[in-house]
């Protein structure tokens, strides 16, 4: 199974695509203070890593990194530093009262105020019957693009180990068929039939 970011919110993968683009994985550090400052900067409560845990490489700066061999690797003492955390927003303060105004003044302020903006109807529910509706909620549409993104590597697998299943079989037909022309056992027709298959 690909490795996934431990991140909060961040759903980069180890597969192909992340690859080629150029994004990396590292394991968390072994040396015990250096790993709690990673685990402090991903800000997740409760969270423990273990030995298959990983940090893509969108979570550190470019000097963090060592790209002098042939392998990308972080430098001795880094800590990831770059996250979007999605912060709740601030509650509002209860405005002061304030003295009464004269009735003058008071109404030139109502007049000065801004309009109330329009009001914005919700955007309509998309139909679940069908394979091309988005999920109403993000959480279900995340779900649901790890679901499409398992099964595409799931078919790559598949395609890779056919290909080779494939490669395996001509090449025994290969050696088969000189092995039966060195023993003269097999005609000139039927070497070229089987060969066309």
């Amino acid at each position: 199974m690909p490795h996934s970011c431990a991140a909060l919110d961040c759903t980069k993968r180890c597969t192909v695509q992340t690859r080629t683009s150029g994004v990396t994985f590292h394991r968390f550090p072994k040396e015990t203070n250096l790993r709690k400052r990673w685990v402090k900067a991903i800000r997740r409560k409760g969270f423990s890593p273990n030995t298959s845990t990983r940090l893509c490489s969108e979570h550190f700066k470019q000097e963090d990194f060592d790209r002098t061999g042939q392998t990308v690797r972080l430098r001795e003492g880094v800590v990831p530093s770059i996250f979007s955390f999605s912060t709740p927003p601030k509650k509002r303060r209860a405005a002061k009262t304030t003295k009464a105004l004269p009735k003058k003044a008071e109404s030139q302020e109502v007049a000065s105020a801004p309009p109330p903006p329009p009001k914005q109807e919700p955007p309509p529910c998309p139909d679940l019957d069908h394979s091309y509706a988005l999920p109403p909620s993000l959480g279900d549409l995340k779900v649901k693009l790890c679901e499409a993104l398992e099964r595409v590597e799931s078919l790559e697998r598949e395609m890779r180990n056919a290909k080779d299943r494939e490669r395996r079989a001509k090449n025994a037909l290969h050696v088969l068929v000189e092995d039966l022309k060195g023993k003269n056992l097999i005609n000139e027709e039927l070497k070229q039939r089987l060969e066309l298959s």
